[in-house]
């Protein structure tokens, strides 16, 4: 392993990152919604499940999910039903106002982003892929941590970035004025992604 299959690791994680997924919208949503804190604590919780999503696929959890089918079904189907609960929550309170005291806890918005990635295998194998293609067959244990640490650090910074910039004054403005649009928005996108998850191979 050398520097140019973690350039090119991280590279592929930008991608999968800003792809219009659960978590980056969940993300964007927490931020505007809750403030700076709970975004990125959301983004910490998100990139700790991915990063041992990452070292479970190395470790060759994918291997379990083939032999045992069943496992992998009956994960794939309560992430499925996690996102229709938060895609159905975000359409029912879509016109509730927001007020500063019902603004998420950020230990709440982290729980949040462990649960989101958690119920989500396909991480695990779309991890496994991308690992095969980039890097060798033949790393050691200290290689295969790093590489889950690596993507621990690069998620944090992506989306402690990302509540940076979606935590200022007139980012959260925009998204008062327009809320009950953009929840409902989002919580169509995430009800597809739901019934994509709960169907889909």
């Amino acid at each position: 392993m050398d520097l140019a299959h973690i350039l090119a690791f991280n590279l592929a994680l930008a991608a999968a990152i800003a792809s219009p997924g659960p978590a980056f919208l969940i993300a964007v949503k927490t931020t505007l919604s809750a403030g700076r804190r709970a975004g990125l604590a959301m983004g910490i919780g998100l990139g700790v499940m991915a990063s041992i999503w990452t070292l479970s696929a190395l470790m060759g959890l994918q291997i379990v999910f083939t032999a045992f089918p069943w496992a992998y079904v009956a994960v794939k189907t309560l992430g499925a039903l996690y996102l229709l609960y938060i895609a159905y929550s975000m359409w029912k309170g879509a016109r509730t106002p927001l007020e500063e005291g019902t603004l998420k806890p950020a230990r709440h918005a982290f729980l949040q982003g462990i649960l989101i990635n958690m119920m989500n295998p396909k991480s695990v194998l779309f991890a496994a892929a991308v690992l095969v293609v980039i890097f060798p067959p033949d790393m050691g244990l200290a290689q295969k941590a790093f590489i889950a640490a690596n993507q621990l650090v690069f998620e944090v910074v992506f989306y402690g970035a990302l509540a940076f910039g979606m935590s200022t004054k007139a980012a959260r403005n925009a998204y008062l004025r327009a809320k009950a649009h953009i929840d409902r928005v989002a919580a169509v996108v995430l009800g597809a992604l739901g019934l994509r998850l709960l169907f889909g191979r």
